[in-house]
């Protein structure tokens, strides 16, 4: 397991729960995690982001912690046998997007929802289920620890994972349920899950149309 912090391109971030500014969100800084097995893994990060073309009730920036199951790989090494081992964070397999809105009540989950088939990198239409709105870490605890409804809902092969991949992450399901948690708090706090700073955001039908800012910080 791994933290990394993302460049440091954040601004100051008054915090709308607290009206404090925290000293990580003047850095601007964002987190990834990722726990890798022999053929998938997952990967969680805090996240914001804004739709310029948002479906209805999507509206408004987004912020809170993306959920990732991923096919991983190791790469040939590059340098002698003491080198740095490549690791390859591949194609998406599912997706469970933690999020609130911003000028929304903190704790709402309002746009907590998963996905749970890709067509390649691209995820399918969000689905909100009742259960992942009123207790999303025991939801996602209990999706990470049945690997193969996972692949199978995906339109994975059993054997896209590694024999013992099942278990492995069923037993780390509660270390990452846990960064999950530390996350969330960490985007309430106003640490996490803030705008860039000064970035020339793109837009619907490319920069510079007057169209609505597109905007997405984080790792994922």
């Amino acid at each position: 397991m791994a933290t990394t912090p993302g460049p440091e391109e954040g601004r100051p971030c008054e915090n709308d729960r607290t009206g404090q500014r925290s000293g990580a969100a003047r850095k601007g800084s964002f987190v990834l995690y990722a726990f890798g097995f022999e053929r998938v893994g997952v990967v969680a990060g805090d996240l914001y982001f804004v739709d310029p073309n948002p479906r209805e009730g999507q509206e408004g920036a987004e912020h809170g912690v993306r959920v990732e199951l991923r096919l991983f790989g190791r790469g040939e090494l590059k340098g002698s046998i003491y080198s740095a081992q490549p690791i390859a964070v591949g194609e998406p397999i599912w997706r469970a997007d933690l999020l609130e809105s911003v000028a929304g009540l903190p704790g709402s989950f309002n746009r907590t929802h998963h996905h749970p088939r890709f067509s390649g990198w691209n995820p399918g239409h969000r689905v909100f289920v009742r259960e992942l709105s009123a207790d999303p870490l025991s939801w996602l605890g209990a999706q990470l620890a049945d690997l193969d409804v996972l692949l199978a809902a995906g339109g994975f092969p059993a054997a896209a994972a590694g024999p013992d991949d099942a278990e492995s992450l069923r037993r780390t399901a509660p270390e990452i349920v846990d960064a999950t948690r530390r996350l969330l708090d960490k985007v309430r706090s106003g640490e996490l899950g803030n705008p860039p700073r000064g970035e020339v955001h793109a837009h619907a039908g490319g920069a510079g149309d007057g169209g609505p800012a597109f905007v997405r910080a984080g790792w994922l």
